[in-house]
């Protein structure tokens, strides 16, 4: 049989897809704590702009691009859209129609933890929720297991033994190869560690909110980390936008569809002051704000990843440039603190971080 002809008039992005041969020749992959996963130092997540709220023409576009230059990693959540399922639904179908032949490549993760379904077994962490969820995860996104799957955060009421339980019970059936948690405080960490490594399935892996402007981490958690030779995948590293060039000019913003979770009203003369300080660190260092943002919270050696969010593939790009950055020296660093002192932005209630 011969090959199929070419057809100019096909747009490219309906063409069969063939990933780019130097996909890995951009950077190294780093190493998650002391396990076998190794994740790229950038990483996609999907939580806003792989619904379908976004053609899915776009979202193709966006994941063939990241694949091409070398992100491996695609992050996931059951309630990830909108509406809630369908970022996993449209990723299941790019399994299916392009990244199948490329699926050993791929490390792919999802999550449970937030709300999906109405009753009390509809959230949090229970050992129903966690694997009903996951089931619904793998039957959107058409695979038979997932890289990692994390508990997506704590459950106050249920005990931690049977959050970790069900993890445990994910890897015994096959449905992941590794499980994490995400926005766990320092002091659970060390609880849900032990269990986990009782039942002989070690969590490698944590995923905390960490950026120039939320640093929670530093009091206690990266130490556990260490401790209990865990790597992390540090989410919103660009503080919801503000560590772009979104708000410098006036403090307000360019909002798109509702979608950021930080208040509807001008900056603090005090976060937009700090904010333009560091776009001037990082025009010295001839790197926009984010690059710079993001080269920082790769810094910290137990950081294995940052997990952006991106709804172009120019931002794919500007991001994946921050791996190009100069090393920071002492001084700069030191100008970092002190613009940053003072200034927590954590979007993510601490009540998330028992």
């Amino acid at each position: 049989m011969s090959a199929p002809r070419f057809r100019p008039d096909v747009p490219e992005i309906h063409r069969p897809y063939a990933a780019a041969a130097d996909r890995y020749s951009r950077f190294d992959y780093r190493q998650v704590g002391d396990s076998g996963l190794y994740l790229p130092p950038i990483s996609l997540g999907l939580w806003w702009n792989f619904g379908d709220n976004v053609p899915f023409d776009r979202q193709r576009s966006i994941l063939r691009h990241s694949f091409d230059s070398g992100i491996t990693h695609f992050d996931l959540a059951n309630n990830y859209g909108p509406p809630h399922g369908s970022a996993e639904t449209n990723f299941g179908r790019m399994m299916r129609e392009d990244f199948g032949p490329y699926r050993d490549e791929l490390v792919i993760s999802s999550k449970a933890g937030w709300d999906m379904w109405p009753g009390p077994h509809g959230d949090l962490g229970s050992r129903k929720y966690i694997l009903a969820s996951a089931e619904q995860s793998l039957t959107r996104m058409n695979l038979d297991y997932v890289d990692i799957f994390y508990s997506h955060r704590v459950d106050p009421d249920t005990p931690i033994e049977e959050t970790i339980g069900a993890l445990h019970t994910l890897v015994v059936q096959g449905k992941a190869l590794y499980v994490g948690i995400s926005s766990y405080s320092a002091e659970r960490t060390v609880v849900a560690a032990a269990v986990a490594r009782s039942l002989g399935t070690p969590l490698v892996i944590h995923q905390p909110a960490y950026s120039i402007l939320n640093r929670w981490v530093e009091d206690g958690l990266t130490g556990v980390l260490r401790q209990e030779r865990m790597g992390a995948i540090a989410f919103t590293p660009l503080a919801q936008g503000l560590l772009t060039d979104k708000y410098l000019e006036d403090g307000r913003g360019r909002r798109s569809q509702n979608r950021s979770s930080l208040p509807d009203k001008p900056l603090p003369e005090q976060t937009l002051a700090a904010l333009r300080g560091l776009d001037v660190i990082a025009k010295e260092r001839g790197q926009t704000l984010a690059q710079m943002a993001l080269q920082w919270v790769l810094r910290e050696p137990t950081v294995a990843s940052a997990l952006i969010g991106a709804s172009s593939t120019e931002q794919i790009d500007e991001n994946l440039a921050a791996l190009d950055g100069p090393a920071f020296d002492t001084e700069e660093l030191t100008r970092i603190d002190v613009l940053a002192d003072g200034i927590d932005v954590d979007i993510w209630a601490q009540s998330s971080k028992l």
